[in-house]
């Protein structure tokens, strides 16, 4: 039987049994034979989701507003969400009071927020995780905050300049208003200075490192011994990571980060011109304490029941709000059910196939491109993931208005000839080669010109 159907097979014969008959058929004998259809019915294969919506769009394209085809990332990318999330996150038993303070009538809230911390927890390898935090750029300025409170005689928190340009702004911000500097290590072809970080941690006073994995050009950097010599200097070390991407990439934990932070929009929030999205934050036992935002824990009521309550939390986070490890006071709770509920449905493998799709798709772009002899890569030998740049020869500008005019976002530029682009599962292998056919057709036509 299909599992979408109600009835088990005992269902299927009691009722049998209290009408009369044998098996279903024999419900049918008043049919004549010859009016029986007995030919298979003539319909298609089988669609996943994504390929039915697919068919839809282009039944009802001639009426909808234009979409462009994403090729564009930079921290929003279009990934697919089963359409069974957004029906689930209205339901009445997670929808309850705004606030948490009242655990007694906000158990659905405390019980998502809950497996949210759990799930983030489990991605990034962390001892623990709050609350969801407004997004991935203040959680990693309140990472910042936090290496800057738990130093003793720090003089400023580094930066790598491989950090997402919009973060690092944000980080500055928060950093000025703190009162504590920022500094910012460089990069060499597309990845930290290895050289320049050692010379930063040889002059000492290091509060921590903020790195990120994949960084903002897509690279998949190697960190391998930067956290031993951060904690020589009694430093935190930061990572932000794309949760998404941790299906198949190291962790934080194993890349032996103390704070875990970054953007849980990759996991399946829709990119709806830019927002909402959401910050996670994750950190190791030792610093529990110290990490700002809400935590859920789970207890037992007076009737021996499962329960969740705030906890962990300083009475200054609430009461005495100047002496407050953070001011944080809310969190993106709809998107954090949002988040809870597609991992739940994608599970493990779902979220590797996800992963493997959009890594094979990412090199296989970035190889066609490459063939058509107008491109080369702007981080020659760097591994990437699902993001790449390449340097383009002719107008940028130019190429882009044009695949934009056949209704493609062909990824964003990051300099006067370099574009950045992002594959995701969504991106078909036909997708890809019309991007590439437009991209050679434009370039055929300003020849002849």
């Amino acid at each position: 039987m299909f599992k979408y159907f109600p009835h088990t097979e005992e269902d299927l014969q009691e009722m049998l049994k209290a009408t009369g008959v044998e098996n279903i058929h024999n419900l049918f004998d008043d049919i004549p034979e010859a009016a029986r259809f007995k030919r298979d019915y003539e319909l298609p294969e089988a669609l996943s989701e994504t390929d039915l919506r697919l068919f839809f769009n282009q039944l009802t394209a001639p009426h909808n507003t234009r979409q462009l085809v994403c090729f564009a990332g930079a921290g929003c990318y279009d990934h697919y969400a089963p359409s069974v999330v957004q029906n689930i996150i209205q339901r009445s038993e997670f929808l309850t009071s705004y606030t948490p303070y009242q655990a007694e009538i906000s158990q659905g809230t405390l019980h998502y927020i809950f497996e949210y911390q759990s799930m983030i927890a489990e991605l990034t390898g962390m001892d623990i995780a709050n609350a969801s935090m407004y997004d991935g750029a203040t959680a990693t300025a309140e990472a910042a905050i936090m290496a800057w409170n738990n130093a003793k005689k720090a003089t400023r928190v580094l930066v790598s300049e491989t950090l997402d340009p919009k973060i690092r702004r944000v980080v500055e911000t928060y950093a000025h208003f703190n009162g504590f500097p920022i500094k910012l290590v460089p990069a060499v072809n597309g990845a930290i200075d290895r050289n320049a970080l050692d010379q930063e941690l040889a002059e000492g006073g290091v509060a921590g490192l903020i790195v990120q994995q994949p960084n903002y050009f897509g690279i998949v950097e190697d960190y391998t011994g930067i956290a031993d010599k951060i904690h020589e200097q009694k430093g935190i070390f930061v990572v932000n990571a794309n949760p998404s991407d941790l299906a198949i990439l190291k962790t934080p934990a194993e890349w032996r980060a103390d704070v875990a932070v970054g953007e849980g929009q990759s996991l399946g929030i829709p990119m709806t011109f830019g927002g909402p999205g959401v910050g996670y934050m994750a950190c190791t036992e030792k610093l529990m304490r110290k990490i700002p935002g809400r935590i859920v824990g789970q207890t037992i009521d007076n009737r021996g029941q499962r329960a969740f309550v705030l906890t962990l939390q300083a009475r200054e986070q609430h009461i005495r709000r100047q002496k407050a490890t953070s001011n944080i006071c809310s969190n993106q709770s709809l998107m954090a059910l949002y988040v809870t509920i597609y991992l739940s449905l994608m599970g493990k493998e779902g979220l590797r196939e996800v992963a493997e799709m959009s890594y094979a798709g990412a090199h296989c772009l970035r190889d066609k491109l490459v063939a058509t002899g107008k491109f080369e890569d702007t981080f020659p030998g760097q591994p990437f993931f699902n993001e790449f740049c390449v340097d383009y020869e002719g107008d940028l500008d130019a190429l882009l208005d044009e695949c934009t005019a056949n209704g493609y976002l062909a990824g964003i530029t990051v300099g006067e000839k370099t574009l950045m682009l992002a594959v995701t599962e969504q991106r078909s292998p036909e997708e890809i080669d019309e991007l590439v056919d437009i991209i050679q057709q434009f370039k055929t036509e300003e020849a002849k010109v």
